[in-house]
């Protein structure tokens, strides 16, 4: 079963910052997939879990970006 979580991501305004955010999205442990869109800032995640808010927040924020809504 998967779980997936919408995350609204604040910066976003490329490809290179799309990648950013998803690579190290996708290093978290149980992450499967991650799309982000930097236009609409949307950056959806599938995870064998429910995600841990502390987990991502650290992600998005050393990417340099702000996680605007909550896990």
């Amino acid at each position: 079963m998967s779980i997936t979580t919408v995350l609204t991501v604040d910066g976003m305004s490329c490809g290179h910052c799309e990648k950013t955010v998803s690579a190290g999205l996708a290093a978290i442990p149980g992450v499967t997939e991650v799309v982000a869109d930097a236009p609409s800032g949307r950056v959806t995640v599938a995870s064998a879990q429910p995600l841990e808010t502390a987990a991502v927040r650290s992600v998005v924020d050393e990417a340099g970006f702000t996680l605007v809504d909550e896990v």
